[in-house]
């Protein structure tokens, strides 16, 4: 099939893909079904909208979402804090869609990302279930929900009970009365051994011993975050967690953790076995189930084509953009994987595409 020909393609419609459609539209470029002398195309692989938020847990609250920041150019709708944040959020994404008219199309899946040609001005292809499209510059706004990761351990798979990942996750109220081993050291292991602990037996259990931060982890604090990642980032290593930056921040989950005894961290087990754990001491804990709170990776496997991971496993950017390969854009990627970076990274990206494209006019002028 002949590829269909868009200055910009923007893989994603979460946070980050939306910031840059919005300042693609704002920068006079308009979908491609629109026609224009400059357009994008929006591709998300969801049904709807709302990116990750409409797969979170029911429980998650509009009062205990972590750093939620608004859309570029409409303000986040208020809502009551108890509020499940999968139902106000997807719905606000979809608002931001008509209000701007950014025409997202889906449910589309990328499944590659390849150079048309050698010249390092030629276009790059991009292969979806739908067709293909032939841009001038991708815009990877994928994220990370895609990918959980769970780290593997000895007897893993002799484990009788239930393993699951904080993306499977449903409600509490699954494990009543049972025995929950909660592994990770970020926001949603404390918040999610919080809840558990209700209802069940909780063992915390983390690689390191977690650095706890008193400040709040207010806008400042995120931003500081931000530029921690970018120096990993620019030589090529994963991204990292924000945590592995900024240290644990108490939040009010933490301290009623905290306040009723369940908040009490211990090391990592040395294997799984059928009915619970082994510790490295020969201690054995009994669990019924292992919930694996131990985040995710960025989703870049349709990336691969282009041959941009480093020996230690990341893709090496500056600024948004990729150091290897610049006619791709990597936001939501590393120190723009949050609400507010994404939304910084979006506009950053458009302005230098704009760039790009000016200069090269100008030469061919």
């Amino acid at each position: 099939m002949t590829p269909q020909p868009v200055d910009v393609v923007v893989i994603g419609a979460g946070q980050a893909g939306l910031s840059a459609a919005f300042h693609l539209r704002r920068r006079g470029f308009a979908p491609v079904d629109e026609g224009g002398e400059r357009t994008f195309v929006v591709l998300d692989a969801n049904a709807a909208p709302g990116g990750a938020w409409q797969h979170r847990w029911a429980s998650l609250r509009m009062g205990t979402v972590n750093g939620i920041h608004e859309l570029p150019g409409h303000p986040v709708p208020q809502a009551d804090p108890a509020s499940a944040s999968r139902d106000v959020l997807p719905a606000y994404f979809a608002e931001y869609e008509r209000m701007f008219d950014l025409r997202v199309h889906r449910p589309v899946a990328v499944r590659a990302v390849r150079r048309e040609d050698d010249h390092p001005d030629g276009r790059l292809r991009v292969e979806t279930d739908r067709g293909a499209w032939s841009a001038r510059f991708v815009v990877n706004a994928t994220g990370t929900w895609t990918s959980p990761f769970v780290p593997r351990y000895p007897g893993q798979e002799r484990f009788l009970g239930r393993q699951l990942h904080v993306a499977d996750y449903v409600s509490a109220d699954e494990f009543a009365g049972q025995r929950v081993i909660v592994v990770g050291a970020g926001i949603s292991a404390v918040q999610l051994l919080d809840e558990i602990s209700r209802v069940a037996d909780t063992v915390w259990m983390t690689r390191r011993e977690p650095r706890w931060i008193d400040d709040d982890f207010d806008e400042a604090a995120r931003i500081a975050a931000i530029a921690g990642v970018e120096e990993r980032v620019s030589r090529g290593l994963p991204p990292g967690s924000v945590i592995s930056v900024t240290g644990m921040h108490w939040t009010p989950w933490a301290r009623a953790a905290r306040d009723r005894g369940v908040l009490v961290r211990h090391p990592m087990f040395a294997r799984i076995e059928e009915d619970g754990v082994r510790m490295a001491d020969g201690t054995f804990i009994a669990a019924d189930a292992i919930l694996w709170a131990t985040g995710f990776r960025p989703a870049l496997r349709h990336l691969a084509p282009l041959g941009l991971r480093t020996p230690d496993g990341g893709i090496r950017a500056s600024h948004g953009r990729a150091l290897d390969e610049p006619r791709l854009f990597l936001i939501g990627y590393g120190p723009s994987a949050s609400t507010v970076g994404a939304n910084r990274a979006g506009r950053a990206a458009v302005n230098a595409i704009v760039a790009e494209l000016d200069r090269a006019g100008a030469q061919a002028a």
